[in-house]
């Protein structure tokens, strides 16, 4: 690679930004290698124990503003509920947490990951989680086994920064994971995330229904429409209308938004697009690197993306997945609500609506 010109390494070196939180935090070299796992383990955990700070969708916890390795402690339930899937359609889902998707973790790299799973004595099935983050033999599914009535304690270092994707792996796994059991975790570089404004948590994923889209009462598991990867719903935070209405996301003119996406599948590759925005930065598969002015991004099943851009205009922004017709007819809506003054320099609209009459 070409030695890079001062202004570029400048620019490279420090940009500045937002604070979501309280601290000061500057963006590293996008090119430098962060040696993965290799150069992961950063010591063992300084001070007493931490309790981590859980968040149902589409909260995400606080940055974190330590320098140094901790032992964090992450306790999680699993509950067997009957959730809404849509207006007056209700679904039996598995959850980590109670929702779906299963609460946001946030930790630093290097740290200790004491992971405490609990499976709540009224479930009927034991449930386990893999964790995408975690270095070990099923990400920690072999160790966390739980079985109703019942808790296991496994621990990890979390080696390698980024944002990964969370599961059931007790068998059969696609039942488990179509039946909501999946959420993010994020594991923070230790000099922490540029600054943002705002920052949120959205997860897409598919039902598969015995009975048909928006048909009314409680819906149950469909094997055959698994197998065969024809989604009765695909839909963003556990059902429809998640982040629409009421539920729309917010932000301000001149803010910048973050958000943390995954996909939990269990069959579907999702076709990311805000309609309106571009995105300045995109984390390709939840890494290290970004590409910059990105229209449209593809995230796999398993798999994750953090996308940021700053809002220019007022107005409301669409969430989609731009294979169109799981967004009309399937339930992939989102919104952004987004507030503040006109910008006519940039967006000007409702200009004239005028006969046309053509010539010929």
């Amino acid at each position: 690679m070409k030695q890079l010109t001062p202004l570029l390494a400048l620019m490279l070196a420090v940009t500045p930004g937002c604070d979501r939180g309280s601290r000061a935090s500057q963006e590293v070299n996008p090119f430098a290698d962060t040696g993965g796992s290799a150069k992961g383990d950063l010591g063992p955990p300084e001070g007493d124990p931490i309790t981590a700070e859980l968040t149902h969708a589409p909260a995400v916890p606080a940055p974190i503003t330590r320098k140094r390795p901790a032992h964090v402690v992450v306790d999680m339930e699993v509950r067997e509920l009957e959730l809404p899937l849509g207006d007056g359609v209700t679904y039996t889902a598995w959850t980590f947490g109670g929702t779906v998707p299963g609460e946001f973790i946030r930790v630093r790299q290097g740290d200790t990951v004491e992971f405490r799973l609990k499976n709540h004595p009224d479930s009927k099935l034991p449930h386990n989680i893999d964790l995408h983050a975690a270095t070990g033999p099923g990400g920690g599914a072999v160790s966390s086994f739980t079985s109703p009535g019942y808790q296991t304690t496994f621990t990890f270092k979390a080696l390698n920064r980024g944002l990964y994707v969370y599961h059931c792996a007790t068998a059969p796994v696609g039942m488990h994971i179509a039946n909501g059991m999946y959420g993010l975790i994020l594991v923070e570089p230790p000099e922490g995330m540029p600054r943002v404004d705002r920052e949120y948590y959205v997860m897409q994923s598919e039902f598969y229904t015995k009975g048909v889209y928006r048909e009314k009462g409680l819906q149950t598991f469909d094997q055959d429409k698994a197998i065969d990867e024809r989604p009765t719903y695909v839909v963003f935070n556990g059902r429809e209308g998640a982040l629409t209405g009421p539920n729309a996301l917010k932000a301000k003119v001149g803010e910048t938004v973050r958000l943390y996406f995954g996909n939990g599948g269990p069959n579907l590759i999702s076709s990311f697009h805000v309609i309106g925005e571009i995105f300045d930065k995109v984390y390709s598969e939840g890494g290290s690197r970004y590409q910059e002015n990105v229209q449209t991004t593809l995230v796999p099943a398993g798999g994750a993306v953090m996308v940021e851009f700053r809002v220019e205009v007022p107005g409301d922004y669409h969430l989609v997945d731009h294979s169109i017709f799981r967004t009309f007819h399937k339930g992939a809506l989102g919104s952004l609500e987004v507030e503040g003054p006109e910008n006519p320099a940039i967006f000007l609209g409702d200009q004239a609506a005028t006969e046309h009459r053509p010539t010929k």
